[in-house]
């Protein structure tokens, strides 16, 4: 039951006890851009795209729990710039080739651009070195397109609870590693949602390819977000 009242951009919300800022957002129809996020894992507060402010504080809304009272700025321009400002380094920190990406018009940092109209980054780009791993029997990595969040250190598990992926390093040496035994273990099922887990385009079961055909995939007729906004309507 609802106990919480509080504010997001001057609009009076409602949240229960232990929700955090942006579980509660979406819950009021209000949609706050994230990328590491993912519904029934833990949140880990990575990619930072989450970020909001409150009392002239900036926190990640997917680890801040939400108090009463709690005025919080979500589209502020400074913030807008700030999330666009990040999008734009995740695509320059990797080699996003999205035309040629089997996670095109289904992958939300590509979303995200287009979100934000991002035609030229800010920043120069990397070109950094990366290769293609394949890990077991039914998945590939593409660390081209990485973006570090996590999402499949947390939530890709075999039967007895072990990590299928896991961290190599720490800052910009990061790397996710992978289990060939583990991955090669996994039932078709699970193979497939690891790979619709991860945001981008890295995780790749293999004999899948371009399945769904342009027109048809997430985002080419719904801009991320809008599906959350629209539940306020």
């Amino acid at each position: 039951m609802s106990n919480i009242t509080f504010t997001i951009d001057g609009q009076s919300c409602t949240a229960e006890t232990g929700q955090t800022i942006l579980e509660a957002a979406r819950a009021n129809g209000i949609y706050i851009p994230s990328l590491c996020w993912y519904e029934g894992m833990k949140p880990a507060g990575s990619c930072r795209i989450c970020t909001v402010r409150v009392g002239g504080r900036y926190m990640a809304a997917c680890t801040q729990p939400v108090s009463e009272g709690m005025a919080v700025e979500n589209m502020a321009p400074d913030l807008e710039d700030m999330r666009k400002a990040l999008v734009e380094m995740l695509f320059v920190e990797g080699n996003h080739m999205c035309p040629t990406c089997e996670k095109s018009g289904n992958c939300e940092l590509q979303a995200l651009a287009y979100r934000y109209q991002m035609l030229v980054p800010r920043f120069p780009y990397n070109f950094p070195v990366r290769r293609v791993e394949p890990a077991g029997t039914k998945i590939l990595l593409e660390h081209n397109r990485c973006v570090k969040c996590l999402r499949c250190v947390r939530g890709v598990k075999a039967k007895d609870g072990r990590k299928v992926f896991g961290a190599l390093h720490r800052a910009g040496r990061k790397k996710i590693s992978v289990d060939p035994a583990l991955a090669s273990a996994l039932p078709d099922r699970q193979a497939k949602e690891a790979m619709d887990r991860c945001p981008v385009g890295s995780i790749l079961k293999k004999e899948v390819g371009f399945a769904v055909p342009i027109g048809q995939r997430k985002y080419d007729k719904t801009p991320i977000g809008s599906d959350i906004q629209k539940a306020e309507g």
